[in-house]
């Protein structure tokens, strides 16, 4: 892991592999290690960049600056700014693709692709929108995850893997020993993710090859979600991802590996 920081506060991100330069966002409640499947497969091809949210892994909760997705946006490009990267390539799942899809927004020349996996561009659903804060308000009030809400999120995730798989308990307990300030660190964060801007008209205006992909069984973010935004974004590619939930990318791995490895070798020059 390496360091950057912005206001006194430090980002930790990956930086593995050389080439063109992909860059990763995690899903709310996750971190980079999320895409350790494929980010090992990738990064033999590319140079893969996964900056850590702030408030999740090892990264410090946000600067006071940072209240919203899009000023995470800026940050990831001071970030590669600070790296000396000129153009990339955005792989977002989650709320990963929604400052993802910011950071496309803010700055279309320097991104050559955008892969948008089980997020929605769009405001958070007025029912949805009213759950979730009152969840990251339980988490502000009690100032931990309770076991109530790591259920919450928790049933949300996945599809396939079961309560005993490795993945699926490592994701619990690191929710469960989140000590005071890393919960009130993880509801900032949430609050961003929830409350986000409707992006909708602006991402219907880029002009870039974008991959759409979605777990078939993804109850966070459901496929219609997806669709509306392929509909949406001119020239855009759908695929649904069978026998997979919210953290598609865990699930059906090789899938989401090889559709990846495939998509940029279409679009991301050498």
């Amino acid at each position: 892991m390496k360091t950057f920081t912005i206001d006194a506060q430090t980002m930790h991100y990956q930086d593995i592999g050389e080439g063109p330069v992909l860059v990763f966002g995690h899903s709310y409640l996750w971190d980079s290690t999320m895409w350790a499947p494929q980010v090992e497969v990738l990064s033999q091809s590319y140079r893969c960049i996964v900056p850590e949210f702030w408030g999740h892994g090892a990264s410090a909760p946000a600067p006071e600056s940072t209240r919203s997705l899009k000023d995470y946006a800026n940050d990831v490009l001071s970030l590669l700014d600070d790296l000396g990267i000129e153009t990339f390539s955005l792989v977002g799942l989650s709320s990963g693709g929604m400052w993802a899809t910011e950071l496309a927004i803010k700055a279309p020349a320097r991104v050559k692709s955008l892969v948008l996996m089980d997020t929605f561009v769009g405001l958070e659903p007025e029912v949805v929108h009213t759950k979730y804060f009152a969840k990251l308000a339980e988490i502000e009030e009690k100032k931990a995850l309770s076991p109530d809400i790591v259920n919450f999120f928790d049933e949300r995730q996945f599809s396939v893997l079961g309560k005993n798989d490795p993945v699926r308990a490592a994701f619990r307990q690191r929710l469960l020993d989140a000590d005071k300030d890393r919960a009130l660190a993880l509801a900032k964060a949430g609050r961003m993710v929830f409350g986000r801007r409707d992006m909708f008209e602006d991402a219907e205006m880029l002009a870039l090859p974008t991959l759409i992909m979605v777990g078939a069984q993804d109850s966070m973010r459901p496929v219609l979600e997806s669709q509306l935004m392929h509909d949406g974004i001119t020239g855009s590619e759908f695929v649904l991802i069978p026998n997979a939930g919210h953290i598609s990318n865990l699930e059906q791995a090789d899938f989401v590996t090889g559709k990846l490895q495939r998509f940029f070798a279409g679009c991301v020059s050498r």
